[in-house]
């Protein structure tokens, strides 16, 4: 028998000061039995980030064309494709080809340095790809955050995001490997 996916509820609560965007999101996010709470939160942060109301989770790991989170137009354009994790220079090429621009985040310590050495020069190309890295520390206490039902208020200034949800609070600077250009 296949293992469903856990469904899970997030109530965002979102100051971008530098997009001068202030919004509540109420998402439901289904998370696949082989995505670990890490990629989940990773995926939430993306949102917050690009937060905007037609900005769409995908089919998720099942569908491998698709990204992780996808703004498209009205006209069925690929605006924005977002995607988490460490894909293979081939999976992002296609990106880059059929959207307008390309957001990868990518996380895992070590791991995500030996891929940033290993696919750098490739990516330097594609000039409508953006390449920022979380910190390994606060993805792992991201995980801390995971309930069923979660409330996270996601605080964007200057370069720094600010996390809180249940008394916790998580400060991240990004790490841009590869800006647009």
């Amino acid at each position: 028998m296949a293992l469903s996916a856990t469904i899970f509820k997030a109530n965002l609560q979102i100051s971008d000061m530098n997009r001068n965007y202030y919004a509540e999101h109420l998402l439901t996010l289904a998370r696949h039995p082989s995505e670990t709470d890490e990629r989940m939160m990773v995926r939430l942060l993306a949102f917050a980030l690009h937060a905007d109301e037609n900005l769409l989770f995908s089919k998720g790991l099942c569908a491998e064309e698709e990204p992780v989170l996808w703004l498209k137009n009205l006209t069925g354009e690929i605006e924005l494709w977002i995607d988490v994790g460490l894909p293979d220079e081939q999976r992002l090429r296609k990106a880059c080809s059929r959207s307008t621009q390309v957001f990868l985040y990518i996380y895992g310590g070590r791991t995500a340095d030996l891929w940033w050495q290993k696919n750098a020069d490739k990516l330097e190309r594609f000039s409508n790809l953006t390449v920022i890295e979380f910190p390994d520390d606060v993805c792992k206490a991201m995980t801390g955050l995971v309930q069923r039902n979660m409330q996270v208020q996601y605080t964007v200034q200057d370069g720094e995001i600010w996390l809180s949800a249940d008394n916790q609070t998580l400060s991240l600077t990004p790490i841009v490997r590869k800006a647009l250009g």
